[in-house]
């Protein structure tokens, strides 16, 4: 578990990371999106000690990372798969790790045919491509078999076999009962790997809350149906209780009722249907409706 209480990081006169409060529970893959700029990464540096706090606190498991010896086997992290000495192998990096951290050597060649490195493992990580450092750093982060795990930015440079790898390995690890934060710019991707979100924009909380309560907060889903009798249908559909719009197609956009309701009352009432789409709202849109008005850098200067 990672608990993060009013936790604030200034750097001069900019604030970073402002009164913080969260809790990453254990057993769910954690989404954490914000705008470019929005303290991610800051606020991961201070849960692994690599930035210390203004104000406030951030501990995993109850107690300071920064406070645990041999860290890795409390914590393993993915932070940027290009910080890694270049002239070393696969191999020979996570052994160094395991050394300091007091775990077995054999670890590094599980977890390198576990990211399915183990045929490259004596070779140079300086000819690793993008993708391949990613699954080492991925790799790094589970040598101590850790109970959290952080992961920033892990899908980049992934190919869609390695993408798929990667959204099972940590549904994988939050079944076990592990901690497992996912910071990602991808909204499709968190779409489909996280079970619980948290946002945040210009340092502060926007959401804590789970994937669908997050999509709701947009507005609900709804129905699209074409039908060559609008008139009627938006009589009966509005006589149920429905909400009915006009959409700008031609379309009618029905909320309220389910598309199966609005089948059964449309055949009740002998009119003829030619289209019957329920949708949700994506992620994406979601994301940007809340942090619409946090954004450091909007395209076109607008705010």
């Amino acid at each position: 578990m990672i608990e993060l209480r009013d936790l604030t990081k200034r750097y001069g006169g900019t604030t970073a990371v402002n009164r913080l409060t969260l809790t990453v529970r254990p057993g769910h893959v954690t989404g954490f999106l914000g705008p470019n700029g929005a303290g991610k990464s800051t606020t991961l540096r201070l849960v692994l000690g690599l930035h210390r706090p203004t104000s406030g606190t951030v501990t995993v498991d109850g107690t300071p990372f920064a406070d645990r010896p041999r860290g890795l086997r409390h914590v393993g992290a993915l932070l940027d798969a290009g910080d890694v000495h270049g002239g070393r192998s696969a191999l020979a990096h996570l052994s160094a790790l395991a050394r300091s951290n007091g775990i077995p050597r054999a670890r590094a060649e599980v977890v390198l045919r576990e990211v399915g490195l183990a045929d490259v493992a004596r070779r140079r990580i300086g000819a690793f491509s993008l993708g391949m450092r990613q699954r080492l750093g991925i790799a790094a982060a589970l040598l101590g078999d850790p109970p959290v795990l952080l992961f920033d930015e892990p899908f980049n440079g992934l190919d869609p076999e390695g993408v798929r790898w990667v959204r099972a390995l940590f549904r994988r690890l939050a079944a076990e009962g592990r901690t497992v934060l996912v910071s990602s710019h991808l909204m499709s991707e968190m779409e489909q790997t996280a079970d619980h979100l948290v946002v945040i924009g210009r340092g502060e909380l926007i959401a804590d809350e789970s994937l669908a309560g997050f999509a709701a907060r947009v507005g609900p889903a709804g129905v699209t149906v074409r039908t060559p009798d609008p008139a009627a249908l938006t009589t009966v559909l509005r006589a149920e209780g429905g909400a009915v719009h006009a959409g700008a197609d031609g379309s009618l956009v029905v909320g309220g009722l389910t598309a199966a309701r609005i089948g059964d009352l449309a055949y009740a009432g002998g009119i003829p249907l030619h289209e019957l789409a329920p949708h949700t709202v994506s992620l994406e849109e979601a994301f940007m409706d809340l942090t619409a008005d946090r954004v450091d850098y909007p395209a076109g200067g607008r705010r």
